[in-house]
């Protein structure tokens, strides 16, 4: 399945584009299936979207899908679709 994923901040810069459309192999696709081939295909990217455990996202990364953060869908188990666009944001700080 490939699925459109639009990274912004330091991901984009990890991935070296702002949208890629990103092919996974096994079905169904979860956000954390995707987001562990991510990592894996994009070395940048480690430990930055899944914490150390793959138990929940790194920091204070949101991830949405459609538009929904996935913390109120089903977390890193939510299903993907063909149509799934998937949005990898990094915590911001500042001051």
């Amino acid at each position: 399945m490939q699925l459109e994923c639009v990274f912004f901040g330091p991901f984009r810069n990890a991935v070296g584009e702002k949208t890629v459309h990103h092919e996974v192999d096994v079905e169904p696709v979860t956000i954390g299936d995707l987001l562990t081939d991510l990592e894996a295909s994009y070395p940048d990217l480690e430990g930055e979207l899944l914490d150390a455990d793959e138990t929940g996202l790194a920091g204070d990364t949101v991830v949405t899908v459609d538009e929904r953060n996935v913390v109120h869908l089903d977390g890193l188990e939510t299903e993907l679709d063909e149509e799934s666009v998937v949005r990898m944001i990094p915590s911001v700080y500042g001051g």
